[in-house]
């Protein structure tokens, strides 16, 4: 793990990443073990992507494909980052510069992007920086990887939002990245990290919520 003075991590630049690969290293499931939907794809008409980096990927992944309604898959990897195609063991490095993400595959016509952003929001700290919980390191950090300007949008003002409550319950500035997707290719993880908590419902999950409510959720 890369740290600066002050023994906190910090991002490392390009130079400092691994050269990574042409290709990935494994194979990755075809279909996800709860919902029996495709993992890469291809997906139905009329979905769309969302991608979050909340913590530790198994827990915040176990969170969107619980929702009700609307996630048609959901798969972890990593995104952010300047090594193609990178390995977990890289990635925990903090050298590769990726974070830990869930990819979610959704239709807007069931759940709304916000419903998702309500998920993101609550389902960690979003104040602590390169860290969650017990988690350390650049790979743990907030991110949310906009697919849209709409999404952007949006993002950004369920931000804004969180952070007035935030702020009310005594917590700091928020640290979350709003970044576009296209900008930072996603690459899936090994089959080892998809749906890990579904076979292993007692698994380690460093991500926690604040139990502070976004306001304005309404009927999301």
């Amino acid at each position: 793990m890369l740290f600066g003075r002050g023994r906190e991590p910090r991002m490392p630049t390009a130079e400092e990443a691994p050269p990574g690969r042409a290709a990935l290293a494994y194979e990755v499931p075809e279909r996800h073990a709860v919902l029996g939907t495709p993992l890469l794809g291809p997906y139905p008409e009329g979905t769309e992507v969302a991608s979050f980096a909340m913590g530790c990927f198994w827990g915040a992944e176990r969170r969107f494909w619980q929702l009700p309604a609307g996630v048609r898959t959901t798969l972890v990897g990593f995104q952010g980052g300047f090594t193609p195609n990178p390995v977990d063991d890289e990635v925990r490095t903090g050298l590769t510069g990726h974070a830990e993400t869930v990819r979610v595959v959704f239709d807007p016509a069931e759940v709304s992007y916000e419903r998702l952003l309500r998920v993101f929001w609550e389902g960690h700290d979003p104040t602590q920086g390169f860290r969650q919980g017990n988690d350390v390191g650049t790979h743990v950090r907030s991110v949310v990887f906009t697919h849209s300007p709409e999404q952007r949008t949006a993002a950004e003002r369920t931000r804004t939002r969180y952070q007035a409550a935030l702020a009310a319950a005594g917590y700091g500035a928020i640290t979350t990245s709003i970044v576009s997707a296209e900008e930072h290719p996603f690459f899936p993880a090994s089959a080892l990290h998809q749906q890990y908590l579904h076979r292993d419902p007692a698994g380690y999950c460093g991500a926690g919520g604040t139990g502070v409510s976004l306001p304005g959720a309404g009927h999301l």
